[in-house]
């Protein structure tokens, strides 16, 4: 009895044990299957996790080719699948080269990126960020190609851009000044204009800045086309801006061709014109008499003579000058010589006016307007002309008294006696 007791009591002990490794095993796979679908709900998450790390670089144009003492100016763009703060640098960069970068008018050694704003009908865009490298180029560089590169950093992700400038003596191309009238011709007291055409036919922006130099005593003013005060301009890689150039000649300058020239520079780039202008003088003359006095006297019915001056005062010679009158009815002039053929430039030349007042003019003053005249100037003068009594009558009047007199002495001889 006591062993079937025993007994009994091994096989319940050991029921006992199978039972609970039975239990543990079913935990075990309870705790599995809990893990697995988690990993299975994580499974969609995992490309986003992935994207949230990418880090990128770039540029339009990674290669130029460039002239020796050139400026490069490249445009970057970072991306991140986040906004973060991204990190720049640049190396590699040749001895004597000068490489920086730059944004928001600054030099700058990080970035944010940030989301871009959304546009209508196109596709939604990262977090971005740009900036501009400058590299200066200088004059002394040989004919070859060098390797430079921007890298990025943000977090423990790295991108590398690498950049290639060749440099070519003959890539730097042209700067041209052109006019379509590069000659002028008139007296010297008018001002003279000039449209010129700029023309950047190099790979680079181009700031510009242009001056004028002419004769002692010229004014040249050379302007930006549609900025007058503006000192300097931009001009476009392949574009074409205007310059305007007033040139105002000396006042006393002396007929003749003269000279102005136009130079316009851009950083080390230079290019030159010569405008061209024929001065014919300045035309200026005075009409007056010898002594100066504008008065004279006669008689009605007689001839006075007045002369009269042509003084050029101008830089130029007067041709063909023809003298006219303007004077009180009935009276009549006339000129010796008619006409003056030349007057030489700061000479005089002498007219004689003979002028014939109206034989019925009453004693008084009257005016006489003369006038020097050819197809570049007018000169005139007025001459107060005062007409006297007749000496005749004064004569006529004495002989009458004479007469009477001489009447009355013979009346008193003859009659006075008796």
């Amino acid at each position: 009895m006591a062993n079937q007791s025993s007994a009994w009591s091994t096989q319940q002990s050991t029921t006992q044990v199978g039972g609970r490794a039975r239990g543990r095993g079913s935990a075990w796979r309870r705790t599995l299957a809990v893990l697995g679908a988690g990993l299975l709900a994580l499974l969609p998450l995992a490309p986003s996790a992935l994207a949230a790390q990418t880090l990128s670089i770039t540029t339009s144009y990674p290669s130029v080719t460039v002239a020796p003492g050139s400026k490069v100016s490249m445009d970057l763009t970072i991306r991140t699948t986040d906004p973060a703060q991204v990190g720049l640098a640049v190396s590699g960069t040749p001895t004597g080269w000068t490489a920086t970068l730059h944004g928001g008018g600054f030099i700058v050694n990080s970035v944010q990126t940030d989301v871009q704003p959304a546009q209508a009908n196109t596709t939604p865009q990262g977090p971005a960020a740009t900036a501009r490298l400058d590299v200066t180029v200088p004059a002394s560089a040989a004919s070859a190609a060098s390797r430079l590169s921007v890298t990025a950093t943000t977090g423990g992700l790295t991108a590398v851009l690498a950049l290639e400038i060749k440099i070519e003596a003959n890539a730097a191309g042209e700067l041209t000044l052109t006019t379509d009238v590069p000659d002028r011709r008139g007296p010297s007291g008018v001002n003279y204009t000039f449209n010129l055409n700029l023309t950047n036919d190099t790979s680079e922006d181009l700031t510009f800045a242009a001056e004028g130099t002419g004769p002692t005593g010229w004014q040249v003013d050379a302007t930006l086309a549609g900025q007058a005060q503006a000192a300097s301009a931009v001009v476009k890689a392949g574009s074409t801006s205007g310059i305007t150039v007033t040139v105002k000649p000396a006042a006393t300058v002396q007929a003749g061709p003269y000279t102005v020239d136009v130079k316009v520079s851009a950083g080390s780039r230079s290019v030159s014109t010569k405008l061209n202008i024929e001065i014919t003088g300045s035309f200026t003359a005075t009409l007056t008499t010898p002594d100066e006095v504008l008065s004279n006297r006669g008689t009605a019915g007689g001839t006075i003579d007045q002369q009269l001056v042509v003084r050029n005062s101008g830089t130029a010679e007067l041709k063909n000058v023809t003298l006219n009158f303007t004077a009180p009815t009935g009276w009549k002039v006339t000129f010796e010589p008619t006409a003056i053929d030349s007057v030489a430039a700061n000479g005089s030349a002498t007219v004689v006016a003979k002028v014939v007042p109206d034989p019925d003019a009453i004693a008084g003053d009257y005016v006489v307007t003369f006038r020097a005249v050819n197809d570049q100037i007018t000169a005139s003068q007025d001459i107060r002309m005062t007409i006297e009594t007749s000496p005749l009558w004064g004569i006529v009047g004495i002989a009458l008294i004479v007469a009477v007199g001489a009447g009355l002495w013979w009346v008193f001889q003859r009659y006075g006696r008796r």
